[in-house]
């Protein structure tokens, strides 16, 4: 038996917040990312709010690249990895989209400076 902190969120309610991104979801979310217990199910809707994004007719690129940049902005240093390994793990101009945001929030540099040669 799953205990209830790790059953919660539901990946696809994780991928709608990523969707909307509006205030209340981007406050959801933040508490979210706070707990590591709660680590695979962001992950598990981001890869579903990406795989929706890659599967629908129309790209918004704007859209996912905010997604990306804001997820970067907010992610702690424990997931900064995760998040890129995710954006890079398809070819397809959604992930491309998502991954130039996460790469101009400067995320994955502040959690993991180059260290002084």
């Amino acid at each position: 038996m799953t205990s209830p902190s790790t059953s919660f969120p539901d990946p696809q309610t994780v991928a709608d917040k990523l969707a909307g991104l509006q205030e209340a979801d981007q406050s959801y979310l933040a508490l979210i990312l706070e707990n590591p217990l709660q680590d695979e199910r962001l992950l598990e809707g981001l890869a579903a709010y990406l795989d929706a994004a890659s599967a629908s007719r129309f790209l918004n690129s704007l859209k996912l690249g905010r997604c990306g940049e804001w997820l970067g902005n907010h992610a702690p240093a424990r997931l900064q990895i995760r998040l890129m390994e995710a954006a890079r793990s398809s070819q397809h101009p959604a992930y491309m989209a998502f991954r130039d945001g996460l790469t101009r929030s400067g995320g994955l540099e502040r959690a993991f400076p180059k260290s002084p040669t």
